[in-house]
């Protein structure tokens, strides 16, 4: 029993730090919506960072399985890596506006392959399908009508709802596994029973849980001798 209250205790406590990280994440989400430009110029600068170190590992990985068949594959991935991330660090700007024109460039050509291929193969989804092609379409159109400009938000503001929407999922996670932990330990402590039915309060069993006689059968707890039937 204490084993299992110790595991309890843990389980919720681990819970509880997911809800302070989902805490956390929405509240980074929601500055960042409200400062785009700032949201946008931290997330190019932890995406050189993850670059720079994703690359610095795996020269690192390759230079162990020297005399593999991918080792100069390796080590030139790696290096591109290295090489991205320094130039994504020393110049976040250009590097979000370049890739806010690839954002766009994806958004177009996507939106066209949907839309034409609602369009010509009409399948169940149609609508959903051509509602997703133009809305792509216009998003790729609107971003780079305002290009460069839309490079300054267009990121951050993925950046922050990406953040926004995982710290909700982590919350939900967090305070639900707390009280599922909660009622399995309520549930699992010696001397408690369930509710009684119809009713919110435990039942403690008595004579009232006795099972019903069936009818037609004599009463066997009376002593022999003694008449069971009223006259």
């Amino acid at each position: 029993m204490v084993e299992q209250t110790r595991e309890s205790k843990k389980l919720s406590r681990d819970f509880g730090w997911l809800a302070f990280l989902g805490i956390l994440l929405v509240i980074g989400g929601v500055v960042g919506l409200v400062y785009t430009g700032f949201a946008t110029l931290t997330s190019m600068v932890l995406f050189g960072w993850l670059l720079l170190v994703g690359g610095l590992i795996g020269l690192l990985q390759s230079v162990q399985s020297r005399g593999t068949n991918f080792f100069w594959l390796g080590v030139v991935v790696a290096a591109l890596n290295i090489a991205a991330g320094v130039v994504v660090i020393r110049n976040p700007v250009g590097s979000a506006e370049a890739l806010t024109m690839f954002a766009a460039l994806l958004f177009l050509t996507g939106g066209l392959f949907r839309v034409v291929g609602s369009v010509v193969v009409r399948g169940p989804q149609f609508g959903w399908t051509l509602v997703q092609g133009a809305f792509g379409l216009l998003l790729g159109i609107l971003v780079l009508f305002d290009w460069p400009q839309s490079s300054l938000y267009v990121l951050g503001t993925f950046f922050s709802l990406a953040l926004l929407f995982d710290g909700l999922g982590l919350l939900a996670i967090g305070f639900g596994g707390r009280r599922v932990v909660t009622m399995v330990s309520e549930a699992m402590r010696p001397g408690t029973a369930g509710p009684a039915p119809g009713t919110g309060t435990p039942r403690t069993p008595g004579r009232d849980d006795t099972p019903p006689r069936p009818s037609g059968h004599p009463d066997l707890s009376k002593p022999e001798g003694q008449d069971r039937s009223p006259n």
